[in-house]
């Protein structure tokens, strides 16, 4: 794609360039110039879309990629975890210093430390022992030592988010 703008740049300079000579000699005779629109069609197509589109409206959910929507109205907790931009519940894995895994939730929003407890009081079923957590609040983030990805990602949706 990379090549394709350097092409479209060295080609509108090559224009600019065939312009000011042509105002700066005109006893020179220059050809005119053709632009061709029907080609651009192709150089459109490789272009990214200025915004994420709205996710089309299904029959049932999850669809067969497990996606859901938000409830809504949203759940009446003292948090909230917005989606990505992409539609998705922000949770992902990380691994730090070579081998810790850890599993980051980000988008956290309102009481970051309800949501601890109630994410340790999940977890603490599911494993047997209360989790390892970090809060940060300027960064509206909360990790957890462990992968858990799959299960706080279902927990999420499952509250609404």
């Amino acid at each position: 794609m990379a090549a394709v703008w350097r092409r479209l740049l060295a080609a509108s300079a090559w224009r600019r360039l065939q312009e000011s000579a042509k105002s700066a000699s005109s006893d020179a005779k220059y050809p005119g110039i053709v632009e061709s629109t029907e080609e651009f069609k192709f150089v459109e197509r490789l272009i990214p879309p200025i915004t994420v589109p709205i996710p089309p409206k299904h029959d049932h959910y999850p669809t067969p990629s497990g996606w859901r929507p938000p409830r809504d109205p949203p759940p009446d907790l003292p948090y909230t975890v917005r989606r990505s931009r992409m539609h998705n519940v922000p949770v992902y894995t990380d691994i730090t210093h070579g081998n810790r895994k850890m599993t980051v939730i980000r988008k956290i929003e309102g009481d970051i430390w309800m949501l601890e407890k109630d994410l340790k009081e999940f977890l603490a079923q599911i494993t047997g022992k209360t989790p390892l957590t970090q809060v940060n609040e300027v960064a509206m983030s909360l990790r957890v030592k462990g992968y858990f990805d799959k299960e706080l990602k279902t927990w999420l949706m499952e509250k609404g988010f």
